[in-house]
């Protein structure tokens, strides 16, 4: 390594520094006037008065504690229900006998760059009387071509060889699908799994667009009505609005600032595998 490669590694290293300093920054704003139930402006390192009041304003009002619920059931069986349809979409699609497949796969693909609107989706929504009901939330981000695509990269990278034996000793697709294909698709499945829970959790658009039942609403909806100072729940204890509102911000990013670090690894893997093929 020479020195101008040196020079260039420090640069980016000051650079990264900077840019992850200019994000925390905020983050721990935010964490700080959580945990202070004396409201005051500026930066400061260390909360005044420490109390959790705060959050637990938040888990024990109604007016969050519902819609908290209702992100984590959304969110866990929306990641399940796109999962299902993109690995079994992407099984299909990488089925070589079947009649019509590169149609099909052409269909998918066309949908990605041109789509049916806003307004004929909600009149097909509302056609099939899921508006105003969680399973508009749950169903419309599931079919998701551009994982299925991923997917099916991912499943094309497992050697043929393998599913010629599966045949060969009398498996069914699907049990291939199960026994062989699944199994060896961790990365991919954590991969792909870890975004549709993220588009999940932080989902605002389609409430906004498909529910208008304020029961229905997921957390991110009534955080937007607290942060702008419309819906604020009642304080507990010592806390102030300020610290109420702070602390649903951190419950609202927790959740992924804990799992992301665990998926990592498998996340990493999910996004190399099938991106070069020989």
């Amino acid at each position: 390594m020479n020195n101008k490669t040196k020079k260039i590694d420090y640069i980016l290293i000051v650079v990264f520094i900077l840019i992850s300093i200019t994000m925390i920054i905020p983050i721990y704003k935010v964490l700080i006037d959580s945990l202070d139930l004396k409201t005051a402006y500026g930066m400061k390192l260390f909360p005044e008065k420490f109390g959790l009041e705060g959050y637990i304003s938040v888990f024990t009002n109604p007016t969050l504690y519902k819609p908290f619920l209702i992100s984590c059931l959304t969110t866990v069986s929306g990641t399940f229900v796109g999962l299902l349809i993109s690995t079994l979409g992407a099984y299909v699609l990488i089925q070589s006998k079947m009649p019509g497949r590169n149609i099909i796969a052409n269909m998918l693909l066309f949908t990605m760059v041109f789509n049916g609107g806003m307004i004929p989706t909600y009149l097909v929504m509302k056609s099939l009387h899921l508006t105003n009901t969680l399973w508009v939330v749950i169903l419309l981000p599931a079919i998701n071509v551009y994982n299925m695509v991923l997917m099916r990269n991912f499943f094309e990278g497992i050697p043929l060889s393998l599913f010629e034996s599966a045949e060969i000793d009398g498996c069914s697709p699907m049990r291939t699908f199960f026994s062989i294909v699944l199994p060896l698709s961790k990365a991919a499945l954590a991969a792909i799994g870890l975004m549709f829970a993220v588009s999940y959790w932080n989902d605002y658009t389609n409430y906004k667009l498909y529910i208008t039942n304020e029961n229905l609403y997921n957390f991110q909806m009534k955080l937007r009505s607290l942060i702008m100072g419309s819906d604020l729940p009642t304080a507990i204890g010592g806390a102030t609005e300020n610290t109420v509102k702070n602390a649903a911000v951190i419950v609202a990013i927790l959740p992924f600032m804990i799992i992301y670090p665990l998926c990592q690894k498998y996340f990493i893997q999910g996004v190399n595998i099938g991106a070069v093929k020989e």
